[in-house]
């Protein structure tokens, strides 16, 4: 198979309609989901522009991963329900409600539990 150099394969991206561009001078590159956060440091990041659509390539750099804590908002609603079905204060309904992280089904039972 035959190999193609740079120069040629940026020749034919151009022709392609594709753009490449190095971004320089990248510190941290940092992705988040609903659940973690991966941090890059120091990488070398490629951008691709195909059709109207942007694609950024990552490469190297030190990865760092974390898992986010999610805080659970605990409704008014929720609290007034549990303390209605318990018979308890607003204050112990809340209490329960964030040890089961917002099941109202299991704060009421480890509420009913306690009595």
């Amino acid at each position: 198979m035959r190999r193609v150099d740079s120069r040629q394969a940026k020749r034919y991206m151009k022709r392609m309609g594709v753009k490449v561009e190095e971004l320089p001078n990248i510190q941290q590159v940092t992705i988040k989901t609903d659940s973690k956060e991966i941090i890059i440091k120091n990488p070398e990041v490629t951008s691709m522009e195909v059709r109207g659509q942007k694609l950024f390539q990552i490469i190297g750099g030190s990865v760092i991963e974390r898992t986010l804590e999610t805080e659970e908002k605990i409704s008014d609603e929720d609290v007034q329900l549990v303390a209605n079905q318990t018979g308890e204060t607003l204050d112990k309904a809340r209490k329960a409600l964030e040890e089961t992280k917002g099941d109202l089904a299991r704060a009421i039972l480890l509420l009913q539990s306690k009595t």
